[in-house]
């Protein structure tokens, strides 16, 4: 996956990374997504600020999402195996 990514398949995408967690996004308004990881209490157990150049380039978007699931995995919290979308 080499095109540029819009919004809505990047949202798809770190919405996949983070199962069996929820993923909830918003856009701020200035271009920049930002993400929260929540558990089953309603509890955040991550975030992440992404600017659009970040979610929009694949590369990028792969390596940010691999970075917030391993301070995850090193806090404990499991997450389901995932690969970004070729």
């Amino acid at each position: 996956m080499n095109a540029p990514l819009r919004i809505n398949e990047a949202l798809l995408i770190a919405d996949r990374a983070f199962q069996p967690f929820q993923c909830v996004a918003w856009h701020d308004g200035n271009g920049a997504l930002s993400l929260s990881v929540i558990d089953r209490t309603n509890t955040r157990i991550g975030s992440k600020q992404l600017s659009s150049s970040t979610y929009t380039d694949p590369a990028q978007l792969e390596d940010l999402l691999l970075q917030a699931r391993a301070e995850l995995d090193k806090d404990g919290y499991q997450l389901q195996s995932w690969a970004m979308p070729k």
